[in-house]
């Protein structure tokens, strides 16, 4: 018995997996090549017989440009999509206990991580079988533009047709939330109870839509793992990210027609030495994303969380938080510290990469917090503190000194024994904790304390959506952060709250940043 939906451009048809109602591959947007590449999304051509919405439609064309993999952890993080790269990819995949469209169930959109440039909603662990059943909620996934395709800005040179080039993907999003709006009831979830949630540059994704003033009532909750956004792209760095893709095309301002018909390829391959052209940011700590949303003055007015915290997502509670060991998943692929064989001068030329002037200082301070630790372990510590925690902090304490709307702060600590256990808790282990699909991956041993943790985790995201406060039966009372306290839960077997964890780091990662 497959379900069917009645949505605003047709109906579509569903298969039932696990007593879960899914729709995989339901446009929201018409497709982005040719004459459409670069321009804001359009809406779907309706259809008029049912449309099976069976099976994963396609992914964005992906750039893992920065991103090298290590063999060994290959879909560690169970990430594969196996469906086609293609500009046909505005679609979404819902996941709900039942269509009953009196049923108002809390609705989570997610968001994918990939840093703007790669990854999908299609993946295994993102299924949302055991979420929308422990939770009693509707799951929605989403899949938008990316890279270059999302964020080439090419407003300076072409004119009012191109305004909103630098943040087609960006507007993806809204198009995706406007869909849920106006199509979720059917679905059995409730529009007016939305909460945006994503790990990674899904995070970053989050907390673009929290300084944009057109997502302004498309959703109540916010969630960001592992990727929160202080800064983004300005216009200048855009324009400057643009020349160098035309040179290495071989374009001129004046061709800006022939960017529709290149084959998608031609643009992929530009991304690298396009990027490696205008070279590292400024602000080296905060600003992460070469193809990522440009704050233009209109539709991104303001950078997301600097100065501080966005007044026109002041109501919406958040989630932030970020795993013990995100570094180790992207210094993986390097033998010296996959073998941790790293010697303290390699160590020291690392951190000199990204703590300028301070370096020594950063050394040092890790080196007397973590005497037993080589020289491989204190750099994961060191770059987990410096490009993952210190965002994640500043979000938090500019949030909660605006003091409209609480924010929980989290640390996911479980770490996996797998590889000798060198990973720690790296980056992304905890997404198949927050949809408890932990069997669709490599990520860990899959022992009854991790089943147990994904059943809190998952509970606990699903009660925040619903209520608007993470509690779960299996936590401790979790404390709202402020900057007097600091509370934070540490996501484990055992989890618990710690005041202030990393107090000496925390303040010295605040002050390289120029953070007060």
């Amino acid at each position: 018995m497959n379900p069917i939906v009645e949505t605003t451009t047709g109906k579509v048809r569903g298969a039932m997996v696990d007593g879960v109602a899914a729709f995989r591959g339901v446009p929201y947007g018409a497709p982005t090549g040719g004459t459409n590449r670069f321009m804001p999304p359009r809406p779907p051509s309706p259809w008029a017989d049912v449309r099976d919405a069976l099976d994963y439609a396609g992914q964005a064309p992906q750039s893992r440009v920065g991103f090298p993999q290590r063999d060994e952890l290959a879909d560690f993080s169970g990430t594969a999509d196996s469906s086609p790269e293609t500009e046909d990819c505005m679609t979404l995949n819902v996941w709900t206990p039942s269509v009953d469209g009196a049923a108002k169930r809390p609705v989570m959109v997610w968001l994918h991580g990939g840093a703007f440039s790669f990854g999908s909603a299609n993946s295994l662990r993102l299924q949302g079988m055991r979420l929308c059943t422990r939770g009693d909620v509707v799951l929605v996934t989403v899949n938008q533009r990316l890279n270059i395709f999302g964020h080439l800005d090419l407003s300076e040179i072409g004119g009012a047709d191109y305004a909103q080039s630098g943040n087609a993907g960006t507007l993806d999003m809204i198009a995706a939330l406007h869909w849920v709006r106006d199509n979720i009831a059917a679905f059995g979830g409730d529009p007016g109870c939305v909460t945006i949630f994503g790990e990674s540059g899904g995070g970053g994704k989050v907390s673009t839509l929290l300084a944009m003033p057109s997502a302004r009532g498309l959703f109540h909750r916010g969630i960001v793992q592992s990727g929160a956004s202080v800064r983004l792209r300005t216009r200048e760095r855009a324009a400057k990210l643009t020349d160098a893709v035309l040179l290495e095309l071989g374009l001129s301002r004046a061709s800006l027609a022939e960017l529709h018909t290149l084959p998608m390829v031609r643009l992929l391959a530009a991304i690298e030495p396009a990027q490696q052209a205008i070279g590292p940011s400024q602000w080296p700590l905060f600003d992460r994303y070469p193809f990522g949303p440009v704050v233009d003055g209109t539709l991104l007015p303001r950078q997301p969380f600097d100065p501080d915290a966005p007044a026109v997502s002041a109501d919406i509670p958040l989630i932030v938080g970020d795993t013990t060991h995100e570094a180790s998943l992207f210094l993986a692929h390097d033998d010296k510290v996959w073998h941790g064989t790293l010697t303290e001068a390699e160590l020291r030329a690392r951190v000199g990469a990204m703590a300028g002037a301070q370096a020594d200082r950063v050394v040092e301070t890790y080196r007397r917090l973590m005497p037993d630790a080589t020289p491989a372990q204190r750099l994961i510590a060191t770059l987990t503190d410096g490009q993952f925690r210190i965002r994640s902090l500043v979000m938090s304490e500019r949030k909660a000194k605006q003091g409209a709307a609480p924010v929980w702060m989290y640390s996911f600590a479980l770490k996996t024994p797998l590889f000798d256990g060198r990973l720690g808790a790296p980056h992304a282990i905890d997404v198949p904790f927050t949809f408890d699909t932990l069997e669709f991956t490599n990520a860990t041993d899959r022992s009854a304390g991790a089943h147990a943790l994904a059943s809190t985790m998952s509970g606990a995201w699903a009660n925040f959506a619903r209520t608007g406060v993470p509690g779960h039966a299996s936590l401790p009372a979790w404390p709202a952060y402020t900057p007097h306290d600091r509370a934070t839960m540490v996501l484990v077997v055992d989890c618990h709250v710690a005041r202030d964890p990393g107090r000496e780091t925390r303040a010295l990662w605040q002050e390289i940043a120029g953070v007060p």
